[in-house]
């Protein structure tokens, strides 16, 4: 549907008109360059004065401490810049897998992504999580390969990797000019122009010229090219390049932007933003082909009441509805909420609906973040990305709305934590400390948990590596002033089963005046990994009253949770409540549950129980020469060699392989041992799989003493 056909309403208090707001992400694998690329937006939109760099601890958007020692994004850093008279949000996201959560929440609530790939690292494991992440949310992306002055840069080599690799109709919308220390400028193959980069002007002063006489066939055959791709997925460019005829520039740009818009192509541009050259032009592409808030006309939702389809489209005087996307802790406002208007517009002190706690709150002070600074706002309009102070009850994924017209917008689902540690403080009187400082990091983060071991007392945290949880021990430090003594790490182990089997159990207990009385048939099945834990109620002719029905379905969650062989949670396993009986005095909820939770245990001790084991996907890349002895490390840690990919002109190698988490504790000093420094690794969660026999016992050995 066309902009014109959208009959959305804008307040007359708005900077800038809907259709010119953009709310985008820059999202990448680890080591591709996303936050220096944002500084250079930042700088060429003139929110910045000077460019922040990542390699000296000074970016904008990497603005926390543990940030600028690392030189890694930790937390996704909001930011708005305008952009020839158009509104940009801009959100920064980390690469490194042990903050998949930061991508995955900033993706729900963006409109458009800057995909950023390394010129010559090419598609890397995280480049295709974050990608998936993009899909799941349907997230119309561009590509912009970066770092080309770098040595073995490769333009055309990372848009067929993306084709292979994604899965995704990459198109080349520029040609290099020169490549590694030799990269001048690109080529736009629309408007048929050389762009120059000269000097040391930070890239702001551009030299247009025509197209040199060598480059002129590459242009022609990479405009043949984009044509064709998108003759494919559009109907007019279809009829016009049957007819051997080639459309306008008009006509092209159009069907390009309705093709990425659908997800049906991605356009792909290249730069080095270190070197200052060509991020402009990226700039121009967002403006160009990723959506506004109109384009994303149909925001679908669900009605709180009944569980029926609801949607909502943009407008400001559309009932009011925003999805809150992060919770941060300010040490000088207190608990801050990160969220996207939607619908309506947030005005500072209104009393907005929260349909998961079936409560009001009210809005109190309105802010426009950039980074870790703050600027006060009055009204946040629909189709932008503030936050708030003042939301007491609101946590990553609610919605907050019009009572009147409440709706429950989709929220994000995250990646369970596969690792654990055990946390103390150093000293008695900081313990109450310690737990509201672990109570203000699990409500930001929502990959990170906090729990008691019921045997030992101990409190565990658990996240999704290595890096993960040393963040968050150094920030109870610095953060929350806490010190604390940690355990070593544990891997977070799962059990299941692997053949059907049934229980008959009742729990009898009579001592005097009423007893105790509940009776339990059920069986359970073995299913795909993935499929977690479901119930279903088969009782017939009321042999057990509906009302003990939940309590038996809470006694069989209680006890998968606490596990059975070593006290993990019990997964990828179908319960069927199938028959029972009740005593009409001594039956009770109580009685019913722990009845529940003994034939659950009963019928798991018959089905053969086994021990599963998170594997991590794990990517490495190392000089040719070191590859036998990294190989041969590899396989010794249990892990299976997938892929073994060289690179004749790098002279470096790249192995995937499957390897269980256990074995990889402390690899990073493993492999600069092996390798003289050399090789890098990168490691993402891949599957749960079964523990070797003697590996189990171990295990089951370890929890019972």
């Amino acid at each position: 549907m066309a902009n014109e056909e959208k009959k959305y309403v804008e307040s007359a208090g708005r900077q800038v008109s809907l259709p010119m707001v953009r709310n985008i992400g820059i999202m990448a694998h680890i080591d591709a360059g996303k936050t220096t690329l944002s500084e250079r937006i930042l700088y060429y939109t003139g929110k910045n004065y000077k460019i922040g760099e990542v390699h000296e601890g000074a970016a904008t958007m990497d603005w926390m401490v543990q940030e600028q020692e690392r030189g890694i994004t930790i937390t996704s850093a909001a930011t708005t810049c305008f952009w020839k008279n158009h509104r940009i949000n801009l959100i920064d996201t980390p690469g490194h897998v042990d903050f998949t959560a930061e991508v995955e929440r900033s993706l729900r609530v963006l409109d458009g992504a800057v995909g950023v790939f390394c010129a010559v690292g090419k598609v890397q494991p995280q480049s295709e999580t974050v990608w998936r992440q993009a899909k799941k949310y349907k997230v119309p992306v561009i590509a912009c390969v970066n770092k080309m002055d770098r040595t073995g840069a490769n333009y055309y080599a990372v848009v067929s990797d993306i084709r292979t690799k994604l899965g995704a109709n990459a198109v080349a919308m520029q040609v290099p000019i020169g490549a590694e220390a030799d990269f001048k400028g690109v080529i736009d193959i629309l408007d048929n122009k050389a762009y120059y980069y000269d000097g040391d002007e930070n890239g702001a002063v551009i030299r247009i010229e025509e197209v040199p006489a060598e480059f002129h066939e590459k242009v022609k055959e990479q405009l043949h090219s984009l044509v064709e791709c998108l003759a494919e997925v559009n109907d007019e460019v279809m009829e016009i390049f049957l007819a051997d005829e080639m459309p306008s520039i008009e006509q092209i740009k159009n069907a390009l932007r309705e093709s990425v818009l659908a997800s049906k192509i991605v356009p792909v541009f290249c730069c080095s933003a270190f070197k200052n050259k060509a991020v402009q032009k990226v700039l121009d592409a967002v403006l160009e082909y990723l959506p506004s808030p109109v384009d994303k006309w149909d925001i679908s939702g669900s009605n709180p009441y009944n569980g029926a389809p609801d949607s909502r489209h943009c407008g400001d005087t559309e009932p009011f509805a925003a999805l809150a996307f992060k919770i941060m802790n300010d040490p000088y406002v207190g608990k801050l909420t990160f969220f996207r208007v939607y619908s309506g517009v947030a005005e500072k002190g209104m009393s907005v609906y929260n349909p998961r706690t079936q409560k009001r709150e009210r809005l109190g002070r309105l802010l426009q973040m950039h980074a870790n600074q703050r600027e006060e706002r009055d009204s946040i309009f629909s189709g932008d990305i503030a936050a708030a102070v003042g939301l007491k009850n609101v946590t990553t994924g609610d919605t907050i709305c019009d009572e009147d017209k409440a709706i429950v917008l989709e929220a994000m689902s995250f990646p369970e934590p596969v690792i654990s540690i055990a946390v103390e403080p150093k000293t008695t009187a900081e313990r109450d400390k310690l737990s509201k400082a672990l109570g203000a990091l699990a409500e930001e983060d929502p990959t990170f948990r906090v729990s008691t071991n019921v045997e030992t007392g101990q409190t565990i945290i658990s996240g999704m590596g290595e890096l993960h949880l040393e963040i968050i021990v150094d920030r109870l430090t610095r953060e929350f002033k806490v010190e604390a003594n940690t355990g070593a790490p544990e891997v977070a182990f799962r059990e299941t089963i692997t053949k059907p089997a049934n229980a008959d159990t009742k729990f009898v207990r009579q001592s005097g005046g009423r007893g105790q009385y509940g009776h339990v048939v059920l069986d359970i099945t073995p299913c795909e990994r993935g499929h977690g834990l479901t119930i279903e109620n088969k009782v017939v002719g009321g042999n057990i009253p509906k009302e003990y029905i939940k309590p038996i379905e809470q006694g069989i969650t209680e006890a998968a949770q606490t596990g059975i062989l070593c006290g993990s949670p019990v997964i990828d396993i179908h319960v069927n409540i199938l028959d029972g009986s009740y005593h009409p005095v001594d039956s009770s909820e109580m009685a019913f549950k722990i009845a529940g939770s003994m034939a659950f245990k009963e019928a798991c001790g018959k089905a053969g129980l086994c021990v599963l084991e998170p594997i991590m996907k794990l990517e490495i890349t190392t000089p040719d020469e070191n590859m036998g002895d990294i190989i041969g490390d590899v396989t010794s840690r249990r892990g299976s060699i997938a892929e073994v990919e060289s690179d004749a002109a790098t002279k470096f190698t790249k192995i995937n392989a499957l390897t269980p988490l256990s074995e990889l504790f402390g690899y990073s000093t493993a492999l600069r041992s092996v390798s003289r420094g050399r090789a890098s690794y990168s490691m993402e969660p891949s599957h749960f799989d079964n523990v070797p026999k003697s590996i189990q016992d171990k295990i089951v050995e370890k929890s019972k003493s």
